[in-house]
């Protein structure tokens, strides 16, 4: 008798996708409110050397790049929306860490349960997002969720540059609006649902039954299911993440290219409205490059992406013209737009049913350590302009756009 694959939905705009992207949007305008606005916090309000500012946030970040890799198996093993809303619920209590906090140790402990919450809530969320899902939309539905996430990330900064010029430049007020939406964002994961995991496993099991049987004979010893679920990632998902890990060893974080605006001539309030225009090009590039890349290899959409990186980095690195800065952050803007989204989409697409949490666990995991390493010898190598570390990373993404882009058969397929 044949074997039967378990039907899956084309339709994309499902209840969970709704709710989840509503989710995301509200814990970025809790984020983002926040962001621009801390490391002026930190410096002027709690006098904290600069070294202590890199030194929170890449403690953070490291943070959740590492709990992401736990998360991701954590999520094909268990219920996925009790993870997702401990993950959110620990983002919320960061938050609220970090407005009480009178010291910058205070500010250090908020982060790092702010970003680990991100790590443990990341994989199991995007595995959800397209549970049951057919992978020709996928695109589109990361697309969508990243357009509303990102929308909070336009909202966020401006209610923070409002409050901030509104209360005559006192911050400590904004820290505690930062925590309201954050936990709304907690309490919409009510509204989500979830098979129960012996129906979810069930289904899954029918998806990939050949696949296993074929790896297999009988089941492993519970005490290797992690490393089972890392074992049957197929080898074109290992490629793929290779290249794209090996592209974020030159993603220099965002906070480093507001500094070179900084250093242009941007003042305060310039620096946020042009983290809002990256973000306004990145929510609003964000779903026509999912659905693209639904259409198109998704490869081919993630190179076009790093063309953007190429000539957004570049130029930030050579201009030291205030009007042309606008145009390459905003350049930057979109190559976030069609790589971000395309990229989980892309991911998605390589796994099997059973192991999308997992999938995407390592795949963000790894992207985030690649990140801070770029934060790392971008640091270094700043200087007095950062022209040159934006110069190296311009080029050598131009190389990987290359790579994915050539009339041939991309090493990725």
């Amino acid at each position: 008798m044949p074997q039967q694959r378990e039907p899956q939905s084309r339709e994309w705009l499902t209840p969970n996708v709704r709710v989840l992207s509503a989710v995301s949007f509200l814990q970025d305008v809790a984020s983002e409110l926040l962001y621009p606005l801390l490391p002026i916090y930190l410096t002027a309000v709690l006098g904290a050397p600069p070294a202590v500012v890199g030194a929170i946030e890449g403690a953070a970040e490291g943070g959740a790049a590492m709990t992401k890799l736990a998360a991701g198996p954590l999520g094909d093993r268990f219920a996925r929306r009790p993870l997702i809303a401990a993950g959110y619920g620990m983002a919320a209590l960061g938050k609220l860490i970090v407005a009480v906090a009178g010291a910058w140790p205070g500010v250090l402990t908020g982060r790092v349960v702010d970003r680990l919450g991100k790590g443990v809530r990341g994989a199991p969320r995007d595995a959800l997002l397209v549970d049951g899902l057919d992978p020709s939309v996928r695109g589109r539905v990361f697309g969508f969720h990243r357009t509303m996430d990102t929308l909070g990330a336009v909202v966020g900064p401006l209610i923070g540059l409002a409050g901030y010029e509104l209360l005559d430049h006192n911050i400590p007020p904004l820290l505690y609006i930062a925590v309201i939406p954050g936990v709304l964002s907690v309490l919409l994961i009510a509204l989500v649902s979830e098979r129960r995991v012996s129906e979810r496993r069930v289904s899954e099991r029918r998806v990939s039954e050949r696949r296993v049987s074929e790896r297999r004979a009988g089941p492993l010893p519970r005490r290797r299911a992690v490393f089972r679920g890392l074992r049957d990632l197929p080898r074109p998902y290992w490629r793929v993440v290779a290249v794209l890990v090996g592209f974020g060893l030159v993603n220099i974080p965002d906070a480093l290219l507001l500094l070179r605006l900084n250093e242009i001539g941007f003042g305060v309030a310039e620096v946020i409205l042009a983290y809002v225009t990256y973000n306004l090009v990145y929510a609003l590039g964000s779903f026509p490059a999912g659905v693209l890349a639904d259409k198109l290899p998704r490869h081919a959409v993630f190179g076009v992406g790093l063309v953007f990186f190429a000539v957004g980095y570049i130029g930030l690195g050579v201009t030291s013209d205030p009007a042309a800065a606008w145009i390459f952050i905003g350049v930057c803007g979109l190559f976030t737009a069609c790589t971000d989204g395309v990229g989980k989409a892309w991911i998605s697409g390589l796994a099997p049913a059973d192991r999308q949490s997992s999938a995407q666990g390592v795949f963000q995991g790894l992207s985030g350590l690649a990140m801070l390493v770029a934060g790392v010898w971008a640091g270094l190598l700043w200087g007095g302009d950062g022209s040159l570390p934006l110069l190296i990373a311009g080029a050598v993404g131009g190389c990987f756009a290359v790579v994915l882009l050539v009339p041939r058969r991309s090493p990725c397929e």
